[in-house]
């Protein structure tokens, strides 16, 4: 986990940063994250071991060991990205790396969702724009601005439309991903549904 790891919370309008990209089709969650590191009580320190096989093989070489990929929070992926089994460890291990959004071809419909409900918004662009993003040449990584209400993304390369589910993008500009925020903005529905239930007789005392 970094050190100034912050949750998203609430409503998420847009999201700035330095893009990485990963290169390959099909990579599955067990290459996100091998199963030998599910058995941890918490999520907090999956970030150290975030693609650990990949980057044990490519003896740092890997992007995400790379010095110049320090800080980079917009993910470009290709397609079918997070297949495999439904682990909600793979999206939760690369949001505690520091990634806040991932662009790609194509996601897997388990690993789209899993992320959705923490707050890592998926887009999916064409496989042409895709490569254009990650083959991009320049002594800094490319900074990308994503305005989540126009579904776009900017950068001094390009500026485009990005794919996202209606339903997800509401999400996000509502805030309504974030079930315990939204849960916690409505303690007097939670109490009066508890006054409501004859069995459930606490006097409000349920925390």
């Amino acid at each position: 986990m970094k050190d100034n790891f912050q949750p998203p919370l609430g409503k998420i309008s847009k999201i700035a940063g330095k893009s990485i990209s990963l290169i390959g089709d099909d990579i599955d969650t067990d290459r996100i994250i091998p199963a030998r590191f599910l058995k941890c009580v918490n999520f907090d320190y999956l970030a150290k071991s975030v693609f650990a096989d990949d980057r044990k093989n490519l003896k740092g070489m890997h992007p995400f060991d790379l010095k110049s990929n320090e800080e980079s929070s917009i993910l470009i992926v290709n397609s079918n990205f997070g297949c495999g089994s439904s682990r909600e460890h793979a999206p939760q291990a690369l949001m505690r790396w520091g990634i806040k959004a991932i662009i790609g071809e194509s996601f897997a419909e388990i690993f789209y969702s899993n992320c959705i409900a923490i707050g890592i918004p998926c887009y999916t662009l064409s496989k042409e724009l895709i490569k254009k993003i990650q083959h991009h040449k320049s002594e800094h990584n490319l900074f990308l601005e994503i305005d989540i209400a126009k579904s776009e993304v900017k950068s001094d390369l390009l500026t485009v439309n990005l794919g996202i589910k209606e339903s997800a993008k509401n999400m996000f500009l509502s805030g309504k991903w974030d079930a315990t925020s939204t849960l916690l903005e409505n303690t007097n529905l939670i109490d009066k549904k508890m006054n409501d239930l004859p069995y459930l007789k606490f006097n409000n005392k349920y925390f």
